[in-house]
């Protein structure tokens, strides 16, 4: 298609404007879109991500340790940065000081100073399970109106949750 303006060129700009409920549409040329003052360049807005993201890729494909190996999976540090992944439990032993560097660049630091995870009680964790276990049977003997089992049940989860408080 040639451009509406000049009829030299192809339009690669379709322009639809709307001015009082009428519509016209415009096929331009780059060259006619600019003098219009349209920009038909698509530059990509910059993020910082982006830089980092491109800066640590630079700065991978500089590192001579790239052939260090996994003993165990036979996994490079070139296929970790290429999925993200680690191959295995023993690629962490094999890549720690990459890990290291990567782990201080993401976070701002290699050691966690963050919550520990507390083991969840194991009382607690039966009591629930209990517990979601009553009200699924609960909910069920409602649905059937099975109205003397419904109260049994209701009655023994109300037990159960004043127990452990």
């Amino acid at each position: 298609m040639l451009c509406d303006q000049c009829h030299e060129r192809d339009a690669v700009l379709n322009l639809t404007q709307i001015v009082e409920n009428a519509v016209t549409q415009l096929h331009l040329c780059e060259k006619c879109a600019a003098e219009r003052g349209i920009e038909t360049t698509v530059s990509m807005p910059k993020h910082p991500l982006g830089e980092f993201l491109q800066a640590v890729q630079q700065q991978a494909l500089q590192i001579p340790g790239d052939a260090a190996r996994c003993s165990y999976c036979g996994t490079s540090l070139r296929d970790f940065r290429a999925s993200g992944r680690l191959g295995c439990a023993h690629c962490y032993g094999a890549f720690e000081q990459s890990l290291r560097d990567l782990l201080r660049r993401v976070h701002g630091s290699a050691q966690h100073v963050g919550r520990a995870y507390e083991v969840p009680n194991p009382e607690l964790l039966e009591r629930d399970t209990s517990l979601g276990a009553l009200r699924a049977q609960l909910q069920k003997a409602i649905d059937n109106e099975e109205f003397e089992t419904a109260a049994r049940l209701r009655d023994e989860i109300r037990t159960l949750e004043l127990t452990v408080r």
